[in-house]
This record gives structure tokens, sequence and C-alpha cells, in this order.
């Protein structure tokens, strides 16, 4: 059996949220990682959560879980098969959690950039002029905690990943909400990721700012640029530590 199967073996049996979770959280990460790829069958059910040391109820749920982010697809007598890569649900901030649990393919990330790239800017310059109170003390209170416990903590990065779809929330545009859990787990994993070795080359709290204000003085196009430059240094300090 493979690693995923060893480490699992020393997890109790049971059947509770936590557990599939944890067994979903397990197989995604391999797969996201190449040790399943794609056309690969995994193990029957019997085998599988045996090696877990799992309830078979418990598999077949976290089978559910990774099936609804498109990474894999079960038939009857054929097994489960993981999905091409394509038809995976890469936005989805679980995967992206497990694909940022080792080292990330550098053209992924840098598609995650190129996607910010495209949106965030154009969210900014909308949420200029539609912005309200509200949302603009939730920039506020997001900056305040960013700038309270810092970018090298959980908290700080929490802040960040606020104030990025506080952002996407005030364009009032639904489409752009919805991406805004992904635009927010985009931030958070490649955020911790660039501080995984040392400190950030640079402060990136004064580019946010640069961008709340703009958006609070309803100054559209200086918003759209702030947010370019904010996305466009992110996107180089994250090369820099890719580097190392």
């Amino acid at each position: 059996m493979t690693a995923v199967a060893a480490a699992g073996a020393r997890t109790p049996r049971g059947t509770g949220r936590r557990l599939h979770g944890a067994i979903a959280h397990k197989l995604g990460t391999a797969i996201v990682s190449g040790e399943y790829a794609p056309g690969d069958i995994l193990t029957g059910e019997v085998a599988f959560s045996e090696a877990l040391n799992v309830s078979r109820s418990a598999y077949r749920e976290a089978m559910q879980v990774l099936a609804a982010k498109g990474m894999v697809e079960s038939r009857p007598k054929a097994g489960t098969r993981v999905l091409p890569r394509e038809r995976w649900n890469l936005l989805d901030p679980d995967v992206l959690a497990w694909v940022f649990t080792g080292e990330p393919d550098v053209q992924f990330v840098r598609s995650l950039f190129e996607l910010r790239a495209v949106v965030e800017p154009a969210a900014a310059g909308f949420a200029a002029e539609r912005r309200s109170r509200q949302d603009l003390k939730l920039m506020k209170d997001a900056l305040s905690a960013m700038r309270r416990h810092t970018l090298a903590t959980d908290a700080g990065r929490a802040g960040d990943r606020d104030f990025h779809r506080a952002v996407l929330r005030a364009t009032g545009n639904d489409a752009l909400i919805v991406l805004s859990a992904s635009i927010g787990a985009a931030v958070n994993w490649t955020t911790q990721f660039k501080h995984r070795q040392r400190a950030l080359p640079r402060n990136p709290i004064p580019d946010h700012v640069k961008v709340f204000d703009a958006i609070a003085a309803q100054d559209a196009a200086a918003a759209s640029e702030a947010m370019r430059v904010l996305v466009d240094l992110a996107l180089a300090d994250t090369r820099t530590a890719m580097a190392r």
C-alpha cells in the first residue's frame, strides 16, 4: 500500500465528519502531488478502508467528497478512477490547501496569479464605485488584523484573505462574489508558502492600504491600478520564494 495508506493506518476507526474529511485530505493530497495519476484505479473499498483502519462508510464519504470536487469517478465493477486534471475543481479551497501541502507546481502557482490579475483589478474598480460603509468597515478591520498580527501568522493571513474577499463582495456582482472564497484561499496559501523559509523581503501591507484608500475615495481607476500593482508584486515575491 502507498505512503498515504501507511500514514492513515494510525487513524482510528469512525464515521464522523472529521474522520472522512481527514481521509479526503490524505487522498486528495496524494492525487494532486501525483502519487495517484489521472487514470489510476484506486484500491477497492474494502482493501483501502482496512489499510487506512477506517470504516467503509467513512471511506465512501471521503470518496464522495473527492467526487464532488471532480477528482475521482466511481463506476460499478470499474472501481474508482482518478479523473484528468482539467476535471478537478482547482479553485475549491480544499483542493488549494492540498496543493500547497507539498511543493506546488510552478505553472499552477503562476496560473493562480494570472487569474487574480484578470479578476481583482477590475473588481477593485467596481468596488470603488459601489462600496458601502459596511464594505469599507470589513476592509478596514481586515487591514487592522494584518497590521496587528503580521502576515507571518495565521491571524494576519486571515486578515489578508478577508481583505481580498471584502473587495470582491463590495462589487455587488454575484458572479464575482462567488469567486471570493477561491480568491481568498489562493491569497492565503500563496502568502503562507512565501513565509515557509523566511520572512518576506518587503512588507506588502502598504500595497493593500493604497487599494483601500482608492476604494474609499471612490476612485475606480486608482483602485484598479493599485490592485494590479499589488498582485504583480505578490507574484514577484512568490517567484523569489520558489527560487530559494
